[in-house]
């Protein structure tokens, strides 16, 4: 978020709630916010404590989805050599009227 989502959030708070109950409106989202956090970090402490010695060093950020789709995906491969590329891909530009090439077994 930006300054201006932010301001147009106390803009609106301030439209709806009012400037004298704001204040305590932001205290309570902050406690909120406190609350939620400290729930995390107890769900995480009792998730290690349960599984063990041998998944104390998983990092849970590594089993978001989005996080595992961008590693496999979207990151070069980290293998160098013959191995790290396909030996079929072709880096070329295609020529004007050239088909492009046709695999018969992927369909």
């Amino acid at each position: 978020m930006g300054w201006a989502e932010i301001a147009v959030i106390v803009i609106v708070g301030l439209l709806v709630f009012g400037p004298d109950k704001l204040p305590g409106m932001a205290k309570q989202a902050a406690g909120l916010v406190r609350t939620v956090r400290r729930m995390a970090d107890n769900a995480k402490n009792d998730l290690g404590r349960e599984l063990g010695q041998d998944f104390s060093d998983v990092d849970l950020s590594t089993l978001d989805p989005r996080e595992v789709v961008r590693r496999n995906l979207l990151d070069a491969p980290s293998v160098s050599g013959p191995s790290a590329s396909p030996a079929t891909r072709s880096d070329r530009l295609l020529r004007p009227g050239e088909r492009p090439p046709f695999d018969t077994e992927a369909t």
